[in-house]
């Protein structure tokens, strides 16, 4: 009765969508909203732990495009953890639920920047409501095996990235950004499983298995609570982490190797049935036996000025993932950055970055651009490598607020010598 009790006064607040800070502890004097009047510090105690989130991207192209717009897309996130230790005697065991809505309009689609990837991350997979997460996860052996289990947005656990800048280039897991086809980030979750071991005093290796179903991707199922029809096959990721502290002042460093195979038949982008070029010949494309590829994503503290601000100072991130060549039209991508948080000794909660990347066209594209052109049905250009770069500044005005305004350059938008992209954009983040 005791458990009882405690659930009834959040079972109506318990499918509230929210998202999920994971390891943030409840210092909920810091969010706008606060602590409810002491409600949401009960709450927590008891095991239940609510969040809000809201992102908003404003973009503008000073040059490329049709013309210049201004595009303004945003996400609201809702989540709830329940600790089921503290709520229902069940140990070392927590559940999630995270509900996202999107909204919005998208630059590089409405004035046809022709970026490979997008300027604005937070827009896509459809503006709408979606279950974002819905998993189970129970540690065993003293935190030493971890298992998770439910609706689960795979970048949330493989080859995780923050998404502090605005260009989707340097924004989430890498993989996702180049076989979004069969890789969905966030927000869209599939039915999956996760399997992590720590190996001591080194860091952790896990595997997970993913349901691929395109029927995801569809509007009319991003709240749909079972499985659409339409699952294919398995994604199944690998991931091999080092988590490093080194000298006197505990430099953390990330260090994640990994690799993924679809096991669904995939059409390849250049063949035919025949083994024809599709540009020339067209027809149905060839069907490969599965896809892959592999990523790397370090992190690495280098400075550490302040005993009482761990995160002040300078890190920097190196992030690389490839496709296989016979699946993936875009197979490559690569992105280096730094950040300084406290770079104004008076504003000590403020952080500056600057990144680079790359994403590639596959060379097997190319190839049927330019028998496409030799075959007298073109001009179409020859496409290779498109290269973006963002800087940011972050102004944190208050704990629960982030106001970054940032500049984007384009070269080779879409990966074709043409009139390069400037835009400028503000990312506001607000921690309800």
């Amino acid at each position: 009765m005791r458990r009882v009790s405690k659930l009834a006064p959040v079972l109506g607040i318990l499918l509230i969508p929210a998202a999920a800070w994971a390891g943030d502890a409840p210092s909920f004097g810091d969010d706008l909203l606060g602590d409810w009047g002491g409600w949401r510090t009960r709450l927590y105690n008891d095991g239940f732990d609510f969040q809000l989130g809201y992102v908003s991207e404003t973009a503008s192209n000073v040059q490329g495009g049709v013309k210049t717009g201004v595009r303004y897309t945003d996400q609201y996130t809702f989540g709830t953890t329940v600790d089921l230790d503290k709520a229902f005697d069940l140990p070392n065991a927590i559940l999630q639920l995270s509900i996202t809505d999107r909204n919005g309009r998208n630059l590089s689609t409405d004035e046809k920047l022709d970026s490979l990837q997008q300027v604005q991350e937070v827009y896509g997979r459809g503006q709408t409501w979606r279950i974002t997460q819905f998993w189970y996860d129970q540690t065993y052996f003293q935190n030493s095996l971890d298992w998770k289990v439910g609706r689960l947005a795979i970048g949330g656990d493989f080859a995780t990235f923050d998404c502090d800048f605005m260009n989707l280039t340097f924004c989430g897991a890498q993989p996702g950004n180049i076989v979004g086809n069969y890789w969905f980030n966030w927000p869209v979750s599939e039915w999956a499983t996760r399997v992590k071991a720590v190996v001591p005093n080194f860091g952790y290796v896990q595997i997970g298995a993913f349901a691929n179903n395109p029927s995801w991707l569809e509007r009319k199922y991003a709240f749909y609570p079972g499985n659409p029809g339409g699952t294919i096959g398995a994604l199944i990721p690998l991931e091999l982490a080092w988590l490093p502290t080194f000298g006197d002042a505990h430099l953390h460093g990330s260090y994640k190797v990994g690799a993924w195979y679809n096991t669904a038949a995939t059409p390849d982008v250049l063949d035919n049935v025949n083994g024809q070029p599709l540009a020339v010949d067209g027809g149905q494309p060839k069907m490969r036996d599965g896809a892959y590829g592999a990523y790397v994503s370090f992190v690495q503290k280098l400075t550490s000025p302040s005993p009482s601000d761990p995160d002040a100072g300078l890190s920097a991130f190196f992030n690389g993932a490839i496709a296989d060549h016979r699946t993936s039209a875009v197979n490559s991508q690569v992105a280096v950055g730094l950040k300084y948080k406290g770079p104004l000794s008076f504003r000590p909660q403020d952080d500056i970055a600057i990144a680079f990347g790359r994403t590639g066209v596959n060379g097997r594209i190319a190839e049927g651009e330019e028998l496409e052109n030799a075959a007298g049905l073109g001009p179409v250009p020859i496409q290779g490598g498109e290269y973006a770069t963002e800087l940011y500044y972050t102004i944190r005005p208050a704990t629960w607020l982030d106001f970054r305004p940032n500049i984007q350059y384009i070269h080779q938008p879409g990966g074709i010598d043409q009139t390069d992209d400037i835009i400028l954009g503000l990312k506001l983040s607000v921690r309800l």
